[in-house]
C-alpha cells in the first residue's frame, strides 16, 4: 500500500487571470532550487484522521493561514517516491508575507552531529497557472490542468438549497 497524503491548492481571481498559491520547501537541500521544487501545502494524515481534515491541518501548520471551504475535489496524484496525494481546491487570499511555518529539525550538514531546525516552507507566493506549470514539482502539474475545468464544471452547479 503506498504512502498517502493531502493537500489543499488555495486559488483566487486577480482581474481575469487565475492564480493559486504554492510553497517553497524549506532547509538546506532546496535552498538554491526554484523551478520544478514549489508545491500545495500538503502532508501525511495522522492514523484514523480524514484525509480533507489532514490537508486543512497541514495547510495551517505550513503557512500559518486558516482554510476554508467549500473544498472542490482534484484527481489524487502520485508522487515520484510513489505516495499518493490527495488534492482539493478553495478559493481564497493571503498575503505571502504573512507566512509562518512549522518546523523540522535536521541533522545539518549531514554526519557532523549538528541538529539545526528550518521552516518545512520557507516561503509562498501567488502564480498564474502557466508559471505555476513552471515552479510545480512535475508529479502535482496535473491539479493545475484539472483545476480551470472543475471551477468551470463547479460555476454550472445549481445553487445548493
Amino acid at each position: 500500500m503506498p504512502k498517502r497524503s493531502a493537500g489543499l491548492l488555495m486559488y483566487r481571481q486577480h482581474g481575469e487571470e487565475l492564480q493559486v498559491f504554492l510553497v517553497h520547501p524549506g532547509g538546506p537541500y532546496w535552498a538554491n532550487k526554484d523551478e520544478g521544487a514549489w508545491s500545495i501545502p500538503k502532508g501525511e494524515p495522522g492514523e484514523d484522521e480524514d484525509a480533507l481534515a489532514a490537508a486543512q491541518r497541514e495547510f495551517k501548520e505550513e503557512t500559518g493561514c486558516e482554510p476554508h471551504g467549500p473544498f472542490i475535489p482534484l484527481a489524487p496524484v502520485r508522487q515520484r517516491s510513489g505516495k499518493i496525494v490527495s488534492v482539493w481546491a478553495f478559493r481564497g487570499d493571503f498575503n505571502p508575507a504573512a507566512l509562518r511555518s512549522n518546523l523540522f529539525s535536521l541533522e545539518w550538514p549531514p554526519r557532523s552531529g549538528k541538529v539545526h531546525e528550518f521552516p518545512e516552507v520557507d516561503r509562498g507566493a501567488w502564480f498564474s497557472l502557466a508559471t505555476a506549470r513552471l515552479k510545480i514539482v512535475r508529479a502535482q502539474q496535473p491539479v493545475l490542468e484539472e483545476l480551470p475545468v472543475r471551477l468551470s464544471e463547479h460555476s454550472k452547479r445549481p445553487p445548493q438549497e
